[in-house]
């Protein structure tokens, strides 16, 4: 081989390896370590929750998380919803327990970084957002009076190991809630403070036990990641199964450039934790849903907020709460972003299920149609058929 053929040989060698090497802005390959797994902090000590790092709790959570028993009928449970081998959701357009409700079942991984939880935000706690479902006529259907003899009766020794000793229930009825039927409320009403105080403590600490557990379910690392960290880390990148092709990388730049999602969908979990109007319609034949605008009453009201008696802690812990915003055009029809860690195995989308397919998604937030009600906070992103695919095809390695 002469001289020329030899430099020649060289210089295709190096560009055929600079096309296998995708080329990324130092701002570009800044904001894909911040959405790597291995940015994600560890989780805050919940104050409000003196059990929730406690493994005798999470035990027990664990337990009631998946027991029959915790229901009116003693059919539905957490995980009747929340399914443990389907990432913790249902697949569902709209969770079914002892009824239809009107919302999409959320995933649990990672859920105890959220400051909010529930679509709408109308819990301020993973404790007081497990309460919720417990009596809620269409999921577990349950009375609070019901769960702490429930309690006592089936795990009063291991309920007593954590939380100290039961009240006195002898003359507590058998069902009573001040948000069940009316004869539950005429129960609950007729009972004593001491009483109702007994109860409400019992049913808290059923809350705090199963959000313990609910603090162990992290998400995955995913193929995403390991691309991620050895970009950040400038070695070669993955190759193989855990290659991503040039398809998804186009994907991610669109993700985290031209498309903009990353506005919202940001952070590790690929979530922002706030609540935006994306212009989602409703779907028929479900009540009216206003999302945020509604749900800042419910948890102001909600007995077991930051603020309630049956915090642990002190109120220093309750900054959002104290601070959230109570009104204004943006809360209509606003839901929180959802993480996108897993979703693309996990249809239908949207706090409804709107949205059978991510090709869907992406195709309504391409056209950016105006809200039904409130003003939405996307617009037209005029992508083209091949970048609409590349941007599920990048979506599709945040599930493998």
């Amino acid at each position: 081989m002469n001289r020329f053929s030899r430099l020649f040989a060289l210089l295709v060698t190096a560009v055929l390896a600079g096309c296998g090497q995708p080329e990324f802005s130092d701002a570009e390959k800044k904001t894909i370590a911040s959405l790597a797994l291995s940015a994600l902090p560890p989780l805050k000590a919940d104050t409000t929750n003196r059990f929730a790092d406690v493994p005798a709790a999470a035990a027990l959570g664990a337990t009631l998380f998946f027991d029959v028993g915790m229901s009116g009928d003693g059919k539905v449970s957490c995980s009747t919803c929340h399914k443990i081998d389907r990432q913790f959701q249902d697949d569902l357009p709209q969770a079914v327990g002892a009824g239809r409700t009107n919302r999409r079942t959320m995933p649990l991984a990672g859920v105890a970084h959220d400051a909010w939880l529930f679509w709408d935000g109308r819990r301020d706690s993973l404790w007081a957002q497990a309460l919720v479902p417990l009596e809620n006529p269409l999921e577990q259907a349950g009375n609070r009076a019901a769960y702490a003899h429930y309690i006592k009766a089936r795990f009063g020794e291991r309920y007593e190991r954590i939380f100290g000793p039961l009240p006195d229930l002898s003359n507590v009825p058998a069902n009573a809630s001040p948000l069940g039927s009316d004869a539950e409320k005429a129960a609950w009403n007729a009972m004593s403070d001491a009483q109702a105080e007994g109860v409400n403590r019992v049913f808290a600490n059923i809350g705090k036990a199963i959000a313990a557990f609910e603090r162990s379910i992290a998400p995955p690392q995913t193929r995403f990641d390991r691309f991620a960290a050895a970009l950040a880390t400038g070695i070669q990148l993955p190759q193989g199964d855990d290659a991503m092709s040039p398809e998804e990388i186009l994907g991610l730049k669109l993700f985290i450039g031209k498309a903009n999602c990353v506005t919202c969908h940001t952070g590790p979990r690929f979530s922002d934790g706030s609540f935006h109007n994306t212009g989602v319609p409703p779907v028929a034949n479900l009540p009216p849903d206003r999302g945020r605008m509604d749900a800042v009453a419910q948890v102001e009201a909600d007995p077991f907020n930051c603020f309630g008696a049956f915090r642990d802690g002190d109120a220093s812990a309750c900054g959002e709460l104290r601070f959230i915003v109570k009104a204004g055009p943006e809360l209509v029809r606003a839901y929180k972003t959802p993480s996108l860690r897993g979703a693309a195995t996990r249809p239908p989308y949207m706090h409804a299920g709107q949205f059978s397919s991510l090709d869907e998604v992406v195709a309504h937030y391409s056209k950016a149609p105006a809200s039904v009600e409130g003003v939405s906070e996307v617009h037209p992103l005029q992508l083209s058929n091949r970048e609409r695919a590349a941007l599920v095809a990048f979506l599709k390695t945040l599930a493998e």
